[in-house]
């Protein structure tokens, strides 16, 4: 019965860690390029009571043992780098990227980070940034007199300037991707770093290889589905109340033997 309160909290404890992820996943559905978590489950070590394929008193093999389980623990919180939907904005420096891949941004210490929010401007030096100002990579700075602002689906950005008729182009953004999305670490303000398990960025044009591509006027929105996301959150508030009813009843249990009398 004592056994039964410990297995049943981690199933609590679980429940609880899956209601905070459903909850950032819903605070953030307005969130340009927001990419959902999901938690993943593993259950734990496994008491033997009696090991399969043991003989029996009689000389004849246990055909199944007893195996008694011992709770459940979190296993991953897994991002999902599913697209989102778009909305126009009819803002020349918002982007969108159809398809993989991130912006590259370089951060104060020198380090790159990577975001799939395009909602970018321009600094008091003309060059292409982000909200928080980190400059994207490869730097393109935009001439003052520019009167127009294009990019391609190659990311090629060319400009318009008083006087000439032909657009002049300015630099290409890049993209990077990763063999392994998933192993990006989000560090907050909608940027992620490399990590051992993402492995190295293969960076290069938009539209090449397994690039996405660059669609202007554009914003990549939050990935998160509300509808999926309450079903989630009415899913982890019952098996929650299960796993409390399995607390309360192993502690009834515990009270009946402490109120057993000769």
């Amino acid at each position: 019965m004592i056994r039964s309160l410990y297995t049943a909290a981690t199933g609590m404890k679980s429940q609880d860690l899956n209601v905070s992820v459903i909850a950032n996943n819903l605070a953030n559905v307005n969130t340009t390029g927001f990419k959902r978590s999901r938690p993943e489950f593993q259950d734990l070590i496994y008491q033997n009571l009696r090991l399969v394929g043991t003989l029996s008193p009689n000389g004849n093999q246990v055909p199944t043992g007893a195996q008694l389980g011992l709770g459940v623990k979190t296993a991953a919180i897994q991002k999902v780098f599913l697209q989102g939907d778009f909305a126009q904005t009819q803002n020349p420096l918002d982007l969108a990227i159809q398809g993989k891949g991130f912006l590259q941004v370089l951060q104060a210490d020198g380090t790159t980070s990577y975001t799939r929010a395009g909602s970018l401007k321009l600094d008091n030096a003309g060059q292409i940034v982000t909200a928080d100002g980190l400059v994207v990579q490869p730097a393109l700075t935009i001439p003052q007199n520019a009167t127009n602002i294009s990019i391609d689906t190659t990311g090629s950005v060319a400009v318009t300037q008083p006087g000439s008729t032909a657009p002049t182009i300015v630099g290409t953004l890049q993209l990077a991707t990763f063999q392994n999305e998933a192993g990006l670490q989000a560090i907050g303000f909608n940027l992620f770093q490399q990590s051992d398990a993402s492995g190295a960025p293969v960076v290069g044009n938009p539209g090449i290889d397994d690039r996405g591509t660059t669609i202007q006027g554009f914003l990549e929105l939050s990935n998160v589905s509300v509808v999926e996301e309450l079903v989630n959150l009415i899913s982890a508030q019952r098996a929650y109340e299960v796993n409390s009813r399995t607390v309360q009843t192993a502690d009834e249990l515990l009270q009946i033997a402490n109120n057993m009398k000769r």
